[in-house]
């Protein structure tokens, strides 16, 4: 059975280009030094909030200037905002009329009751975001504008997928929900953006999280190869179980589509 592609659309087509532009004072030296790239677009800012839904309670981080923050606290929801900068944090809760917590998010300790998180931010600081947001009990979803590439091997859309994404795939969802242009960012972005949602799964799909990140992590290392090598340095079945699943011997583990890795889980883990 030849292994069926299951990649997204191609968002390429909606790039835009743009130059990137910038002053040079002291507030301009201190917004890149913190990573700092505003979402100030009014239309992509509803488009953040659409995709989001929010409900209940809303962690923001990097909140910057606040316009999404205004957006967000505007549909009812009960905003929380983390920013860095201690000024912009002055400014945000004067604005935005919301809770401001001076500092990064993934500082905190998460909620125990449920809660959602929504926001702009920066590659530098994405991966441990989204770990901190995998790892947190009551997360029901977060909803991330975050650099166009990051997006499209998280979710897919490249026709490849991440560990991260793989290892969390039993609980959570991932998927592309739209591009956005560079030029709705304050400065220009250097690249373009794109809506990442994650969102909890109301059942695993696997019982045990300890064997199945595992058995990904090895399919994953390389070790003999590919895959078919890999896993087969610790597990019985794998030749049959690739089939059943529909991978050929020679794939390479990225290319693989999470769903299949749970069907591989099914197989081969005892």
């Amino acid at each position: 059975m030849a292994t069926q592609s299951f990649a997204h659309g191609n968002y390429s087509h909606t790039q835009k280009k743009a130059r990137v532009t910038g002053g040079h004072s002291p507030r301009d030296r201190a917004r890149r030094a913190l990573s700092q790239s505003f979402l100030t677009d009014g239309p992509a800012v509803e488009q953040v909030v659409q995709a989001a839904r929010p409900s209940g309670l809303v962690l923001e981080p990097r909140s910057g200037t606040g316009t999404l923050t205004a957006a967000l606290a505007g549909t009812g929801a009960e905003v929380v905002g983390y920013e860095t900068d201690p000024l912009l944090a002055v400014k945000l809760k004067a604005r935005a009329g919301v809770r401001v917590v001076k500092g990064e998010l993934t500082a905190a300790r998460p909620p125990r009751e449920p809660f959602e998180v929504v926001g702009n931010i920066d590659l530098s600081v994405t991966p441990k975001i989204v770990d901190w947001c995998l790892r947190a009990p009551a997360l029901t979803s977060a909803t991330l504008v975050t650099p166009w590439d990051y997006a499209r091997t998280q979710s897919g859309d490249s026709g490849q997928w991440s560990l991260v994404t793989v290892q969390s795939w039993p609980w959570f969802t991932w998927e592309l929900l739209g591009v956005i242009g560079r030029e709705s960012f304050r400065p220009v972005a250097s690249v373009d953006s794109a809506i990442l949602r994650i969102e909890r799964r109301p059942e695993p799909l696997v019982a045990d999280e300890s064997d199945y990140r595992d058995m990904v992590k090895l399919g994953y290392s390389g070790i003999g190869g590919p895959v078919h090598a890999s896993l087969s340095t610790q597990y019985a079945g794998v030749h049959s179980a690739l089939d059943e699943a529909g991978i050929a011997h020679d794939t390479a583990a990225a290319t693989i589509h999470p769903d299949q890795w749970i069907t591989l889980a099914g197989r081969i883990i005892r």
